[in-house]
C-alpha cells in the first residue's frame, strides 16, 4: 500500500536524522594511567602512609599494580587488613602527601594533551571518570591544563566502584547509552559493560593487553591520537524500530 511506502520512506529518513544527530561521540576517560602516569607520586605517597604506620616502603615499580583501583582495595591487598577503620588510618596519611605533593608527582602520557585538544576542536563531549577523589581528580586536570576539554567530573571515594559511578551518570542523563568508556585496567572496561554502554582499552597504561583483551572491547588503543581517528567512526547505538 502506498500508505504503508510513506510510512517505512518515513521511518528510514527519521532514523537517518536521527543517527547524525546522536554521531557525536561521548567520550568517557579514566585519569590515572589513561591520561597521565601517576606512579611516582602514588607511590611515595603509599610509601608514607606505610612507613607512618610501622610498614617497610617499598620499591616505586612494586605500586604499579595499585594504579586504577580504589584505594581501599588497594592498601588491603599491600597490608592484608580487612577492617575498615584501620585501612582508614592509611588511606589518611596517604592522602595527607598525596594533596600536598604526591597529586604533582605525575606527567601526562605523550600525545594526550594533543589529541584531547583536537577532540575538543571537533566538537567531541568528553567527561572524566575515576576512582580518585573528584576534587583530587581537578587539581591533577588544572595542573596540566586539560580541565576546560571536560564537560564534567566523575570521582569516586572509599567504597565506590567505578560501574556505581557509571550506573548514576546514565540514571542522571549526564550521559546516554552511546558513551565509551576509555581506560588502561579490566575494571573500567568492566564497569562500562555492566551498565550497558561501549569500552575501549589503551595500551599505555598499567594494565595489560591480554587484560584488555579478555574484556572484549570495542577498540584498543595504541597511541593517543588513535582516539581522534576513531571518536569520528564510533556509530551510535539507535533504538529497534
Amino acid at each position: 500500500m502506498p500508505g504503508c511506502t510513506f510510512s517505512n520512506n518515513f521511518s528510514q529518513n527519521f532514523r537517518g536524522i536521527l543517527k547524525k544527530i546522536m554521531n557525536k561521540p561521548f567520550l568517557l576517560f579514566d585519569l590515572d594511567g589513561t591520561l597521565s602516569d601517576p606512579l611516582e607520586g602514588i607511590a611515595r605517597s603509599f610509601n608514607y602512609a606505610l612507613s607512618s604506620l610501622g610498614y617497610e616502603e617499598k620499591p616505586i615499580a612494586d605500586f604499579a599494580q595499585y594504579i586504577g583501583p580504589p584505594l581501599d582495595e588497594s592498601f588491603k591487598v599491600e597490608t592484608g587488613i580487612e577492617d575498615d577503620a584501620e585501612i582508614g588510618a592509611f588511606i589518611t596519611k596517604f592522602r595527607e602527601r598525596y594533596i600536598e605533593v604526591g597529586f604533582s608527582e605525575n606527567e601526562l602520557y605523550p600525545g594526550i594533551k594533543e589529541s584531547l585538544e583536537e577532540l575538543a576542536g571537533r566538537n567531541v563531549s568528553m567527561a572524566i571518570c575515576t576512582s580518585k577523589r573528584r576534587d583530587m581528580a581537578e587539581k591533577i586536570l588544572d595542573l596540566f591544563e586539560i580541565r576546560g576539554h571536560f564537560q564534567f567530573v566523575s570521582g569516586g571515594d572509599v567504597g565506590i566502584q567505578k560501574w556505581r559511578q557509571i550506573k548514576s551518570l546514565l540514571a542522571q542523563d549526564a550521559i546516554n547509552p552511546n558513551a565509551v568508556m576509555i581506560g588502561d585496567r579490566d575494571i573500567d572496561l568492566t564497569a562500562a559493560h555492566k551498565n550497558g554502554i561501549r569500552s575501549a582499552g589503551v595500551l599505555w597504561g598499567y594494565g595489560s593487553r591480554a587484560e584488555l583483551e579478555a574484556q572484549a572491547p570495542l577498540h584498543l588503543f595504541s597511541k593517543p591520537s588513535d582516539i581522534v581517528k576513531v571518536a569520528d567512526r564510533l556509530e551510535p547505538i539507535l533504538p529497534e524500530s
